[in-house]
């Protein structure tokens, strides 16, 4: 058994210890040879730290930790820099003081680090700027600042408390501007966070950040490509295949539905999911491990106050500019920068004659797991809709089954009130189906509907195929009929599966379904 590095976050203990290591270490050496001062943005648990904590070794000279890595055919000096390093990742930042108290604490292990006099820590500008010249001074060397995950502080505040989240977005204006007047002290600078705030100062103040987050070239230098995967974890990969009685061929793939999928630039390759991968090979289990390990509760609050149509999230049908993606203001109505950024969302095709970028889900782990989120929300539930039972109908045959649960859902939306107009309705009936049948595909092989001449959905099973029509205040048999006459069952004539058609209404004046009608052919009854 390999050791693999589960939630380890710091470079020199997963060299020194010995954990499995993806080698990330020639672009490092890329981004430290051109020496510009970068921002660069990447979903949570994303490898944010681990770069920091790579970059902090290297600036430290800490040579052994990199034997036998590219950067070793490429480094020749490997001269030690001061580092001071900000780790905002954690810290009591929706309290009062919480953000100067983690600065302060910061520059304290830096000052005792070098052996440099303490600064005025009730004047954060003055202490970091001194600190710099300081370390210059005493050692002869330029200093690396690196920030990792600067926009925490923000994001404990985002919503909840402006007053806290404006006095901090201050301090950061009066403290990282410093960067700017100390080019002469500075060697190396990065900030990484999961959202760039295009108001906060570090983007405006210090405009000398190059922003690298959509960069093809850095594409990759966070996240796992499907080479790394085969080449780094290929001992994992067999044993995952083994415990599930898989092919490799066969393990592959699902792990390429489940985590692969994050692009980060109009050419990016795929990019998998770390934590979710290493945690799958290192456990032998398919579960969706970053998306339980933070759930997405806010976002999901604001699409449904914002009536988003949940089904453009995987139809296709997004859109936005690149420079929209790669900032994000919080009175800015369109959520999709937050939604890519925070990596629900990612890159599924670059159209060139109108610099546009198509947004969709990345991965099924994804998909799956924010359509269970926003099921709750949506169709008002306190508990996740029961799709297993869903899929238990359909590969049971049984329709009756079927009808009750679509009658359960719909008296589950608040309609006793009577306050409800009739394009709530019409939102509402359209959401319950898509979100059902979107979320059966984790059981089933589900087709949307998606073009003219293409039935509501149309559900596969072992046994059956399932042509689905439903109409609004129509009749059952008008949705047989056009099942019928579009010729929606054509392509299974020939199956030697049981072809199951259904019409169903949902009536505005009941607000649920009125009419429920099963035709299967006589042959096959």
């Amino acid at each position: 058994m390999r050791k693999m590095p589960i939630g380890i976050q710091d470079f020199q203990k997963l060299r020194e210890d010995g954990f499995v290591y993806v080698d990330k270490t020639a672009l490092v050496y890329k981004l430290v040879q051109n020496a510009c001062p970068y921002f660069l943005s990447r979903p949570r648990r994303f490898g944010k730290s681990l770069l920091v904590t790579t970059l902090e070794a290297y600036f430290k000279g800490r040579k052994e930790l990199f034997e036998g890595l590219k950067i070793s055919e490429y480094e020749t000096e490997w001269a030690e820099y001061p580092v001071l390093k900000f780790s905002l990742a954690g810290g009591s930042f929706n309290k009062p003081e919480g953000l100067s108290h983690a600065l302060n604490g910061n520059l304290n292990d830096f000052e005792d680090a070098y052996g440099l006099p303490h600064g005025d820590a009730g004047d954060l500008p003055g202490r970091f700027k001194d600190a710099l010249g300081n370390a210059r001074k005493k050692i002869g060397r330029r200093v690396a600042v690196l920030v990792d995950e600067y926009d925490n502080p923000l994001l404990k505040t985002f919503g909840e408390n402006p007053e806290l989240e404006k006095e901090n977005r201050d301090l950061f204006k009066g403290f990282f501007a410093v960067l700017k007047d100390c080019d002469g002290d500075t060697r190396f600078i990065l900030f990484t966070g999961v959202t760039k705030f295009s108001k906060v100062s570090i983007f405006s103040d210090l405009n000398q950040l190059q922003d690298i987050s959509m960069d093809g070239e850095f594409a990759d230098i966070c996240g796992i490509t499907q080479e790394e995967m085969e080449r780094d974890f290929s001992p994992e990969i067999d044993g995952l295949a083994q415990e599930h009685g898989m092919t490799r061929v066969e393990c592959l793939a699902r792990l390429k539905q489940l985590y692969d999928g994050y692009h980060f630039s109009k050419k990016s390759p795929g990019i998998y999911n770390p934590f979710s991968l290493i945690n799958a090979l290192k456990k032998k289990d398919f579960g969706k491990y970053w998306f339980e390990s933070g759930t997405p509760t806010f976002l999901v609050k604001r699409l449904k106050a914002m009536s988003f149509n949940p089904k453009s999230l995987s139809d296709g049908s997004l859109y936005t500019m690149g420079n929209a993606l790669k900032d994000y203001r919080p009175d800015n109505p369109d959520i999709l920068p937050l939604l890519y950024q925070s990596g629900y969302l990612t890159i599924k095709g670059y159209d060139s004659e109108f610099d546009s970028f198509q947004l969709g889900y990345p991965n099924d782990e994804v998909k799956f797991g924010f359509t269970e989120s926003l099921s709750s929300e949506y169709l008002h539930g306190e508990t996740p809709l029961d799709v297993r039972s869903f899929g238990r109908d359909l590969k049971e045959g049984n329709t009756d089954g079927l009808r009750d649960r679509f009658v359960a859902l719909f008296a589950r939306l608040p309609y006793a009130s009577g306050m409800v107009d009739d394009s709530m309705l019409e939102r509402d009936f359209q959401n319950v189906i898509y979100l059902t049948f979107l979320l059966l595909g984790q059981f089933v092989q589900v087709e949307q509907h998606s073009a003219k001449g293409r039935a509501d959905c149309i559900v596969e099973t072992d046994r059956s195929v399932y042509i689905f029509e439903f109409k609004r205040d129509g009749s059952a048999d008008e949705a047989l009929v056009q099942i019928a006459s579009q010729g929606y069952a054509r392509p299974y004539e020939a199956d030697s599966r049981t072809l199951i058609r259904i019409g169903a209404v949902f009536s505005s004046e009941q607000k649920n379904i009125s009419e429920w009608k099963v035709q299967v052919p006589v042959s096959q009854s």
